[in-house]
């Protein structure tokens, strides 16, 4: 087991007529799809799950609108934890088992 939690992000409606708007093929994000698992910090309850989503909500947010539309100025102003909240269906999971005989790699940085 490793020292992490999960996030799991699915798309609510209004995040799906954004992605709409953008684009003119019938292919639209699901609920149902492959989605981006998010490691955060351990927590012990409901509340700090909240407490380290209202930290990292922003990130999350910036990596879903990204994964959909590159250019940010077509992205939404002003986004909030509240914002985040009706765009989006949050899943906590907060045991991680590490199940490979080899090292992690964060490709991200290369």
């Amino acid at each position: 087991m490793i020292n992490r939690s999960v996030v799991i992000v699915r798309p609510k409606q209004p995040y799906i007529d954004w992605a709409d708007l953008l684009d003119d093929s019938d292919v639209l994000p699901s609920a149902d799809g492959d989605h981006t698992v998010y490691l955060v910090p351990e927590y012990d309850d409901d509340v700090e799950a909240m407490e380290i989503l209202s930290r990292t909500y922003d990130t999350i947010f910036d990596a879903e609108l990204e994964g959909w539309h590159t250019d940010e100025s077509a992205w939404p102003s002003n986004r909030t934890f509240a914002m985040f909240r009706e765009w989006f269906i949050v899943e906590f999971h907060s045991v991680v088992e590490d199940l490979c005989d080899y090292e992690v790699v964060d490709n991200s940085a290369a």
